[in-house]
């Protein structure tokens, strides 16, 4: 199956695999999945979209066994203040939905935020834009392709 993450990917000559596995409702945090394909928690990315005080959007990738610190994802992005996004307006507004958002490929390319310890790792895994289905690639090739930028997030 091609994703829309997968086409661009491929589209840029960057390289990645792909890695499928049984997908269940109950088990969408990125903890679970990195249970599910014998990945370390630490390597398996999740990708968050939060709303700043002027109502921009802004994706933080995150490793998935953390939680997002609010206040160092203000200061990395240069606002006062932000908040994650509702559920339910997660899929309007990227495209995804909750356990299948992929930084690579939302609607529109939003600021994007890398937690710095990406760059601990040769590659980790992101969602390639579908429950079941995780992309692996370098953390400078996902930068690069999301025009992003590595930041203390954690």
């Amino acid at each position: 199956m091609k994703t829309n993450a997968v086409r661009i990917l491929e589209s840029k000559n960057i390289v990645h695999s792909t890695v499928e596995y049984e997908s269940d409702e109950n088990e969408i945090d990125a903890v679970s999945v990195a249970n599910k394909i014998g990945a370390e928690p630490e390597t398996v990315f999740k990708t968050l979209v939060a709303r700043n005080e002027r109502n921009e959007l802004l994706v933080f990738v995150i490793p998935g066994n953390f939680e997002l610190n609010l206040k160092k994802a203000a200061k990395a992005s240069g606002s006062k203040s932000i908040e994650l996004i509702k559920v339910k307006e997660l899929q309007p507004l990227t495209g995804y939905i909750r356990g299948g958002c992929s930084p690579i490929g939302m609607k529109k390319l939003f600021p994007t935020f890398i937690d710095e310890t990406a760059q601990l790792n040769e590659k980790i895994y992101c969602s390639a834009g579908v429950r079941g289905m995780q992309l692996h690639l370098s953390p400078t090739d996902l930068l690069g392709v999301v025009e992003g930028e590595f930041c203390d997030l954690i």
